[in-house]
């Protein structure tokens, strides 16, 4: 079954422009909805029920142990000399012909014996949950929301009003099985009908995928779904737990490093009033009380077992009923008090922020600005970008198409002051020096990033299509030319693709740096004038046919990260001792990831970001869009991200010059 999925899918990404990793067409953006006045408690109601895919999905395949060893190989040729590769190509085999084969043969029938999950998903878990860093800069990301197109509802009090009431309409429309299943349709014209959904919701479960794969669509997995509400992630010495209690009616709101709670579900299960949430939000806003002197959430920025030691410390002292409220709470709305001015204070904001008005362990905060700019910040460990970007492109269409409370709104006239609890904390003298020792850390870190954005105007997604170039591959050669324009390297680099079209998918990874980009990224950059406007565009096509080849394949499951993970987890699990492959410096360097990046684009989104994953790396979001290409980038004192954007603009003109036939000088 995968195979026919691969045969199917692949043949219309090798189209020119449909190069890039898998995204689902839900209809979250695309397509006008019908709102009834009289029915506010969902966002629509699906023909065809949310979970109707899931038990037919096909299941995540383990790739053949050769295919993975000569994809690493491949990817481990453009960063290592002759000697190097001699010894690492070595190892490999070695590793492929004797013990590898054993632990692949255990994998796979592990992964028989477990047929509801995917091999990937449990060591996945544990890897986040086991990490003892922070989660602030080592693993939460960011999204900014656009603003809302009509500029009298960018209030911060408005916005905010309607982003919760659309996020609790979201949470409803989920959990009664009303929300549209995720589905990446080839051929919407045929899959994306009410007459073909009105037939497929009476294909049974267990058959359903089938029918949507019959007129070219393939429906995502949606398990993680269920964590994005009531969840936070539990500090625990060692390794950390996943909480998740639907039970909870409450939001948590976060003011001042204060933190508050009211209703926004009444007794039985129907959204509260918007005006009456309105008012709350105006009666927090307007609190006289001091900024918190000790703000715990300071401590979600720890160490994850000096968190772990400090909460039970809290649970000791009596907070066990209000740490239960504020890890139930349907998600976090951090009202902060500064406005924004540019995309790189968003950004800071957005990432980090000053750690005090934060609770970084939720599945998910919404932060609203004074100024009525608003990101979505998430943490990783429960699930990836599909669930999260599905949510914020529910909540941006229908708070800015249906909003609940407009400018001219009042408030309901309700007694807000007992609806409303603040939340108080009994800290002893060593919760009060861990919140102080914690601030200490988070400034320490967060004062060491740099961030800052380009914007490529001279050309996007349209021109790279009609030179049938794939845009993200253009995009990933840019990063290539430009580090090497830098630094003089090629190094190892990672971009992100989600294997959601399997079910408990979660990503695999793209390895951009390859023999192609750097033929070419030397061509360009260290012997300009050598080469020929036509040989140019050769070496541009062929980086762009052989990373259209890896996408597919990551997106197919097929690459080989996941799977050399997943062997060395199952051996240390077993306590067996690696084989010299994992200890070879090179399988240590083509996972210190300097380049790591990620792109979405959405029209929900403004930009994204994330801290590197190592102290000598770039973290890079990117969006390639019609007309321009935008890069959102992050590094440590190691590296200099102004310096890197400039190169990465400078390969973008070179490439976009030597497209509309103009030779290198």
């Amino acid at each position: 079954m995968a195979n026919l999925l691969t045969m199917q899918f692949c043949a219309t990404l090798r189209k020119p422009g449909n190069l890039k990793p898998l995204r689902s067409t839900s209809t979250a953006l695309t397509n006008k909805r019908s709102y009834s006045s009289e029915d506010r408690e969902y966002l629509h109601k699906s023909i065809v029920p949310t979970m109707h895919y899931q038990k037919s999905l096909p299941r995540l395949p383990v790739p053949k142990l050769e295919d993975t060893i000569k994809r690493y190989l491949a990817a481990q040729r453009p960063l290592l000399d002759d000697d190097q590769f001699s010894t690492t190509e070595k190892l490999a085999r070695d590793f492929e012909n004797g013990v590898g084969k054993q632990m692949h043969e255990e994998l796979v029938a592990q992964d028989k014996q477990n047929k509801h999950t995917s091999y990937i998903s449990a060591p996945w878990f544990d890897m986040y949950l086991s990490a003892r860093d922070s989660v602030v800069l080592n693993f939460n990301p960011f999204m900014s929301f656009n603003p809302d197109p009509k500029t009298e509802y960018n209030n911060q009090l408005v916005r905010a009003t309607n982003m919760v009431a659309s996020a609790v309409r979201f949470m409803k429309t989920l959990r009664a099985g009303l929300l549209e299943p995720e589905v990446f349709h080839l051929n919407p014209a045929k899959s994306d009908t009410d007459s073909f959904k009105k037939l497929i919701r009476w294909v049974p479960s267990s058959l359903s995928w089938y029918g949507a794969f019959l007129v070219n669509a393939y429906p995502l997995d949606m398990s993680q779904y269920f964590r994005l509400f009531n969840a936070t992630r539990i500090p625990k010495q060692g390794k950390d737990e996943l909480f998740t209690d639907p039970k909870g009616r409450h939001l948590l709101v976060m003011r001042g490093g204060n933190m508050y709670v009211f209703d926004v579900m009444d007794r039985d299960g129907n959204l509260v009033k918007p005006a009456e949430i309105q008012a709350h939000l105006k009666h927090i806003l307007s609190d006289p009380t001091p900024a918190a002197a000790h703000p715990l959430g300071l401590l979600t920025s720890e160490n994850r077992d000096t968190w772990a030691r400090l909460r039970e410390k809290l649970l000791a002292t009596g907070n066990g009923e209000v740490l239960g409220l504020v890890d139930s709470a349907l998600f976090c709305l951090c009202l902060d008090d500064e406005s924004m001015n540019d995309h790189i204070h968003i950004s800071h904001n957005m990432l980090h922020g000053d750690g005090t008005n934060r609770w970084y362990d939720k599945s998910f905060s919404i932060i609203m600005a004074k100024c009525g700019n608003a990101a979505i910040n998430f943490e990783h460990s429960w699930g990836d970008g599909v669930a999260v970007l599905r949510f914020q492109n529910e909540v941006f269409k229908d708070s800015t198409e249906n909003p609940l409370v407009n400018p001219g709104s009042q408030p309901a006239a309700v007694d807000s002051a007992s609806a409303v609890r603040r939340l108080q904390f009994n800290l002893d003298a060593e919760l009060e020096n861990g919140v102080i020792k914690a601030k200490e850390n988070f400034h320490t870190a967060v004062s060491k990033l740099t961030i800052d954005a380009m914007q490529f105007m001279k050309g996007g997604k349209e021109q790279l299509k009609k030179k049938k170039l794939s845009p993200d591959a253009i995009a990933q050669l840019a990063f290539q030319m430009g580090f090497l324009r830098q630094y003089g390297q090629t190094v190892a680099t990672y971009e992100s693709c989600s294997t959601a079209a399997f079910r408990h998918g979660r990503t695999e990874t793209i390895r951009p740096a390859t023999i192609h980009t750097q033929r070419c990224a030397q061509a360009f950059v260290q012997q300009p004038g050598k080469h020929s406007v036509e040989q140019l565009i050769g070496m541009l096509s062929e980086c762009s046919k052989y990373h259209g080849q890896l996408t597919k394949e990551a997106a197919m499951a097929q690459g080989f990260d996941r799977h050399l993970f997943a062997m060395k987890y199952l051996a240390n699990s077993k306590g067996q001792a690696l084989h010299s492959l994992y200890q070879d410096p090179a399988y240590a360097a083509i996972n210190h990831n300097i380049l790591s990046t990620s792109t979405l684009t959405s029209p929900a989104v403004n930009l994204g970001g994330f801290a590197p994953v190592v102290p000598d790396g770039f973290g890079v979001g990117y969006g390639v869009h019609d007309e321009w290409i935008g890069c959102n980038v992050s590094s440590y004192p190691e590296r200099n991200v102004h310096e890197f954007l400039q190169c990465v603009h400078k390969s973008l003109e070179d490439i976009f010059s030597v497209l509309e036939g103009k030779p290198l000088s």
